[in-house]
């Protein structure tokens, strides 16, 4: 079961998201690989404090001949398994993409579940991962988006997104992100998702400060400070996703 994590832009939290919901459905005891598939600006490494390793994805995509486990990583707080990228510029110059795909069918038997953090917009470098994908979440950030520009934020982020998704034919959700808006805003906004783009809001998350200080500390929110507004809210969503994909 592959889940690609997609945004529309950067800094609304794909990678919190994919940390977070990997990190959930590990402590609900699924065999979870997270992969950095943002190749050209990784960080998920950093949610897990694993930005220092030897072996990345990066090593992967330069060598074919380096056995995939060296790169996957279990990450002891939360028992998610990890493929990090590299963030250092020698290893990110001169990859081929295309070899991605051939990395994830090596080692998602292995797992339950793999989410793929994939890059920022239309992820043209690594769009052939869509066609060995089952689920697409889209990522939506709030808080920089006033209700009454809504209506084209969602045009030129999510169908555009979804438009991708419905190519590959791929189950599509909904996760909107750095919430600051009330609950009353907020319920017209899925409602506008869920009836005028038919693709169900898996969940909201507030904006929370914690946030960022459980990526400083390399635990995801929902281990690092679990009833906090940010993790709660993460758990809720996961409930659903798990709904979502295994009834």
């Amino acid at each position: 079961m592959a889940i690609i994590i997609v945004t529309g832009r950067g800094g609304a939290g794909k990678t919190t998201t994919t940390a977070n919901l990997s990190t959930y459905l590990a402590m609900e005891e699924y065999r979870v690989l997270a992969m950095d598939g943002d190749l050209y600006l990784p960080n998920l490494g950093f949610h897990f404090a694993l930005d220092t390793v030897r072996y990345t994805i990066h090593s992967l995509l330069k060598n074919p001949d380096i056995d995939p486990e060296w790169a996957i990583y279990k990450h002891l707080e939360t028992g998610v398994h990890v493929m990090p990228g590299s963030t250092q510029l020698q290893d990110v110059l001169g990859i081929s993409p295309k070899k991605l795909v051939d990395i994830i069918e090596r080692v998602k038997y292995k797992f339950g579940i793999v989410f793929v953090d994939s890059p920022t917009g239309i992820p043209f470098d690594t769009i052939p991962t869509f066609e060995i994908a089952n689920y697409q979440l889209i990522v939506v950030e709030i808080e920089r988006s006033p209700i009454y520009s809504f209506e084209t934020m969602v045009k030129n982020e999510i169908e555009k997104l979804k438009a991708l998704g419905e190519r590959y034919s791929l189950n599509i959700g909904v996760v909107l992100n750095k919430v600051r808006e009330s609950e009353n805003v907020v319920d017209k906004i899925i409602e506008a998702v869920e009836n005028d783009l038919d693709v169900p809001v898996l969940g909201w998350i507030p904006f929370d400060n914690v946030v960022p200080e459980a990526v400083n500390a390399g635990i995801p929110v929902v281990k690092y400070a679990p009833k906090s507004d940010a993790a709660l809210a993460f758990i809720e969503t996961g409930r659903v996703l798990e709904e979502w994909i295994f009834g």
